[in-house]
């Protein structure tokens, strides 16, 4: 048996897309193109606006947020809240208290309400 530890110490700081305080660390990435991470946006952070480049799946597992889509409207997401982005579909997302996403991306990912 393993243990791991997914938490902010061992992620990587976002960089890119004006982003500020937030942190992403991959679980796993598949032949087939699929990443399997966490984004990890401290108090007042934001992963800044950008196109999706793959059809990606984002759910709140601990903490609370925000995201927003074209249209700049913030919609608050809580702990088992999700929100799912087309392929080229824009977006941005953070959060004033702290926030924690599992984040599922792959040209292959089907909308899980279709």
């Amino acid at each position: 048996m393993e243990f791991y530890k997914f938490n902010k110490e061992g992620s990587n700081e976002i960089g890119n897309y004006h982003s500020k305080s937030a942190f992403y660390s991959k679980i796993l990435k598949t032949e087939e193109a699929t990443n399997i991470g966490f984004i990890h946006i401290e108090p007042n952070g934001i992963v800044g606006y950008h196109e999706a480049p793959v059809p990606q799946l984002f759910v709140v597992v601990q903490g609370e947020g925000w995201i927003a889509g074209e249209d700049e409207k913030r919609i608050t997401l809580k702990s088992g809240e999700g929100v799912f982005w087309k392929k080229g579909e824009g977006h941005a997302s953070g959060s004033t208290k702290g926030m924690t996403a599992l984040v599922i991306q792959s040209e292959r990912l089907p909308n899980p309400y279709l």
